[in-house]
Formats: C-alpha cells, sequence, structure tokens
C-alpha cells in the first residue's frame, strides 16, 4: 500500500503524480531526487516530506561538531543534516547517517537544478570571501614548467569527472576499512555477547507470551532493541565488517581505478589517491608557488594533510575536503606503492 508523503508547502502533487515520481527518484540515504520533488526524510521514515521544485529556495549541508560546533575546530567526529530552505521560509532540517550521502544529494541536486543555491546564505559569503583570500594567494606570474604541471593536473581532473562512481568507491571503501581496522577485537567480543544476550532475552520474551506470562512483551521488546542496537554499531562480527572483506573492498577499488587509468600515460597521482579532490589541492598548490612539478605537489598535499588534526581550525570547505580524502592516504599510509 502507498504511504503518500506529506507535503511541506502549500503546493501538492497528485496521488498519481506523487507515486510515480516517488517511486523513479533517486534515494539517497533517507531523502530522495526526483523529477517533480524533493523528498525529506522525517524522525521514523525515509521520504516522509516533500517539495515541489518550484518551492526550494535554497538547500544546504549542516555539520554539527562533536566539538567546538561550527567554530572550524576539528575535523572529523560531526554529524550531518541535509537542510531544506523553501517559500514562504520554511526550513527543514534531515538528520542524514553518512555525511557523503548530503554530498551525493547536493551533487544531484546542482546537476538537475543548478539555479537552486546548494549552500547557506552564510556559506555564500563566507566562500566568497575565502575564493578572493584564496586568489590573493596565488602567484601571477608562474613558470612554464608549473603552467604545464597545470594543464597536466586539469586534464587528470576532468579525467576523474568522466566516472564519478569510482572515486567515490575509492572513498567509501578506505574509510570503511579505516573503521573496521580500529575496531579491537575486544569489542568485537562485547558486540557478540551483547548480540546473543539480546536473541537470549528476546527468545525467553517469546517463551512467556506463548506460556501467558504478564510480562513476555517486555522481554521481547528490550532483547530485540540490545540486538538491533548492537547490529547497528557495526561491532557485531558478521562478514561485512571483518578486516578481511573490508581489505578486499579496497583492493577492488583500487583495482577498478587502475583499470580505469591504464590508458592515461604518466598519470600525475597513483590509483589509489586518484580523486578530483586530490588534484584540485595539487592544484592550489602549484598556483600558490609551493610546487613546480606533480611529485612535488602531491609530496605537498600529504604534508598539509598530516599536519591536519583534531586540534587544527579548518574551514567548512577545508573539512569537507579532508573527511573525503584523508582515509585514501591514511590507509595506504601516505605510501605512493601499495605492497
Amino acid at each position: 500500500m502507498f504511504i503518500a508523503p506529506s507535503a511541506l508547502s502549500g503546493n501538492t502533487l497528485s496521488k498519481e503524480a506523487l507515486e510515480e515520481d516517488l517511486r523513479g527518484c533517486r534515494k539517497i540515504g533517507p531523502c530522495g531526487v526526483g523529477s517533480k520533488a524533493l523528498y525529506i526524510g522525517g524522525r521514523f521514515m525515509e521520504r516522509r516530506f516533500y517539495l515541489p521544485w518550484t518551492d526550494v529556495t535554497r538547500v544546504f549541508k549542516r555539520v554539527a561538531m562533536s566539538a567546538g560546533g561550527f567554530s572550524g575546530r576539528g575535523v572529523f567526529g560531526s554529524m550531518a543534516y541535509f537542510v531544506v530552505q523553501y517559500r514562504g521560509g520554511g526550513e527543514k532540517a534531515c538528520r542524514v547517517k553518512y555525511e557523503g550521502d548530503v554530498d551525493k544529494l547536493l551533487a544531484e541536486i546542482r546537476r538537475r537544478h543548478p539555479r537552486i543555491p546548494t549552500c547557506s546564505a552564510q556559506a555564500e559569503a563566507k566562500l566568497a570571501a575565502a575564493a578572493a583570500e584564496e586568489e590573493a594567494r596565488y602567484k601571477k606570474d608562474l613558470s612554464p614548467e608549473a603552467e604545464e604541471t597545470l594543464q597536466q593536473l586539469q586534464k587528470a581532473k576532468r579525467v576523474l569527472e568522466d566516472a564519478p562512481s569510482l572515486p567515490e568507491l575509492l572513498t567509501s571503501a578506505a574509510k570503511q576499512k579505516r573503521i573496521v581496522d580500529h575496531i579491537s577485537p575486544a569489542v568485537k567480543a562485547a558486540g557478540a555477547v551483547c548480540a546473543a544476550l539480546g536473541i537470549a532475552v528476546a527468545l525467553y520474551g517469546l517463551y512467556l507470551l506463548l506460556s501467558h506470562g504478564n510480562y513476555g512483551l517486555y522481554f521481547v521488546l528490550g532483547g530485540g532493541a540490545l540486538f538491533f542496537a548492537t547490529l547497528s554499531s557495526n561491532t557485531l562480527p558478521t562478514r561485512w565488517n571483518s578486516k578481511k572483506q573490508a581489505q578486499k573492498d579496497w583492493d577492488d577499488a583500487v583495482r577498478e581505478m587502475e583499470e580505469f587509468l591504464r590508458s592515461e600515460k604518466n598519470y600525475p597521482v597513483p590509483a589509489q589517491y586518484a580523486h578530483p579532490v586530490v588534484l584540485d589541492r595539487m592544484i592550489r598548490v602549484v598556483r600558490e608557488g609551493r610546487a613546480q612539478t606533480a611529485a612535488e605537489a602531491l609530496a605537498q598535499v600529504k604534508a598539509d594533510l598530516k599536519a591536519l588534526n583534531s586540534s587544527v581550525t579548518v574551514s567548512q570547505k577545508e573539512h569537507d575536503e579532508v573527511v573525503l580524502v584523508k582515509p585514501l592516504f591514511l590507509v595506504c599510509d601516505y605510501r605512493d606503492e601499495l605492497a
């Protein structure tokens, strides 16, 4: 049975049009991008609300830091929200589990509806100021070698833009491998014990229900809650969060990128670092006069990323870039040659 999402604005779609659009929309996290409307997740239900595109005035990402808020301190430990502002001054924020899903949503909206701003008004002003400041840092008279390097890096970036799914696959595989590698055996053992305990409690509750016990339902609910909480915490030992599987996924992602770049002679970065943001940062390094060649630019990007930690003040743009590409370098220990 079709459960129609609720309209956030006064404009609505017919039930038939809404059902067809929702079925064909691109689902990203709890939200969705349709041809006629934007769908936003609710507290307990994905794509619970919708807005016709004519009513959407602005969309952007809001990041709540674990410490420091929007002071710019800290790079990791954040909660991401997809925020929609719509005609009449309304605003709806949707909590998204994976920050990368918000980036995908914004990218898809930029592609389909370039008229809609994809950052907040405050961020827009800050970005304009940051862009002017960044432009002022660029050298006006680069050497012929640096100019040639710039053209090489820009061409390399265009190559990756033709296959956006491959850099995304690299990033997601690197993040998952980092998470799995840092789950200790003791934590996995505790997860297994909690899951087993949850199942045992739920089964005991089911036994009480069948034997007309008064408190069976509470045991079933409590045991189920414990089991699913353990399952969602990613600590339960399964095939999908095993080190072997994470390593295989990472190796496969790198292999796919290597195959894609095989026809590109003298590509300026190793396959495991082939991401448009890495190339953007290399381009900035060259334009700032801190490197002349692609190899020097990559070395400087590595040094910049190594210097960033939770105590360093960063801009929102820097934060977005770092959470995308730093795992690529960490998982390889910044090495160019993989064993």
